[in-house]
């Protein structure tokens, strides 16, 4: 027993010898050197410290910006500016001359209108004209809008006629229709647009119209009729309530060299036209053509736009010629337009637009009749010269046809 316990005593003291021998050499065993210090400059700068103090600012003295050189040691190159190109003036255009433009564009009209001198005539060369061919030469007539008392006047002076003449050869039927037609247009009437007042220039014209029928337009086609008679025009844009309408007006008048007095959109188109002729009458021109409003909302608000323009504009100058547009291819509506503008201004001639687009051709002799005025002008298409003086023999002969 005691053997056993001295064994083990022996083999406990062993273990911790050997233990501190171990733990002894790896005491001793020195760890490498450092490596020597060198800046690292790839390393960020070490964030101050709290209560570190910043570096005071040194002070230099700053350069101007001529002094700074541009990279490569250049002096700086001023840069000159492209001059700008001057935009050329438009070409001024010469109008075809207004004397039997109205013979030019026969053809034309007579496209539209054959219809009624044909049908007039088929019915006239018929071997019994009784009371229904009479009926159906009336119906012709109201067809083309030609008016109630106007067909009734002209189918009985030509049943009475032909009752007196007996024979009826193709040529004589020709003759007798076109002497009633021409009556009926009225051959006498003085169709001048008057732009020549006797005291001094310029003449005052005045168109009117509803939006819609060319009234713009024909403004402008207006300005190279009278450019193509040696006029000088001033246009005044006093349609300001219908956007763009100055700039069309605009391009009408840099076309044949006619300026063009504007003002702001939605402005006071009283202004405008004052101002429009105050400067025709500064540069002498002969004739101010005004441009005005056409809406027609309300009887009284057109009444009262137009009345102030014209009272405005003759502070100046009286108006010499208050043309109404109408498109024809309305037919009875362009004479209720008709009414209510002779009611607000004195109409003193009427332009027929788009008469090339219809065959009621007889709204040239209704409207005549309804206003107590006479037709000056017809337009006949979409050309710039296509506005012709009214011509009432040309205008029957394309009625008839040949």
């Amino acid at each position: 027993m005691e053997t056993v316990i001295l064994a083990v005593v022996i083999a406990v003291v062993a273990v911790v010898a050997l233990g501190g021998l171990i733990v002894g050499s790896r005491r001793k065993k020195s760890l490498p050197p450092p490596p020597p210090s060198t800046p690292d400059i790839t390393a960020p700068p070490a964030e101050p410290h709290v209560g570190d103090e910043a570096e005071t600012p040194r002070e230099e003295p700053r350069r101007t910006i001529e002094e700074v050189d541009l990279p490569g040691g250049s002096a700086p190159v001023a840069v000159e500016e492209p001059p700008v190109e001057e935009l050329p003036a438009p070409e001024i255009e010469v109008p075809e001359p207004t004397a039997g433009r109205l013979v030019r564009l026969r053809s034309r009209l007579s496209r539209s209108q054959n219809a009624l001198g044909k049908g007039l005539l088929t019915l006239l060369s018929r071997e019994h004209l009784d009371d229904d061919t009479w009926e159906e030469i009336e119906d012709t007539l109201l067809t083309a809008d030609v008016g109630v008392q106007p067909t009734q006047e002209l189918v009985e002076r030509l049943r009475e006629r032909v009752r007196v003449l007996g024979t009826r050869t193709p040529d004589e039927l020709r003759g007798l229709l076109r002497e009633e037609l021409l009556t009926l247009v009225g051959p006498d009437l003085d169709r001048t647009v008057r732009t020549e007042p006797p005291a001094s220039k310029p003449g005052i014209v005045m168109v009117v119209g509803v939006n819609g029928t060319g009234k713009t337009t024909t403004t402008g086609k207006l300005a190279r009729v009278l450019v193509a008679d040696g006029r000088s025009v001033v246009l005044g844009a006093a349609d300001t309530f219908r956007a763009a309408a100055a700039d069309q007006l605009q391009t009408w008048g840099e076309r044949v060299g006619a300026h063009t007095v504007r003002g702001p959109e939605a402005g006071d188109p009283a202004s405008v036209a004052f101002d429009a002729v105050k400067e025709g009458k500064e540069i002498g021109a002969d004739v101010v053509l005004i441009d005005t409003a056409g809406r027609l909302h309300t009887k009284t608000g057109l009444m009262d736009e137009l009345g102030k323009v014209k009272r405005v504009v003759e502070k100046h100058a009286p108006i010499d010629e208050v043309l109404l547009v109408l498109d024809a291819t309305t037919g009875q509506n362009g004479l209720v337009q008709a009414r209510v503008f002779a009611e607000v201004v004195d109409i003193s001639g009427i332009v027929l637009t788009k008469l090339d687009g219809t065959a009621k051709g007889g709204i040239v002799v209704a409207v005549q009749r309804e206003l107590g005025v006479p037709v000056k002008l017809i337009g006949l298409g979409e050309g710039a010269d296509d506005l012709a003086p009214f011509e009432p023999e040309a205008f029957v002969d394309a009625l008839i046809g040949e």
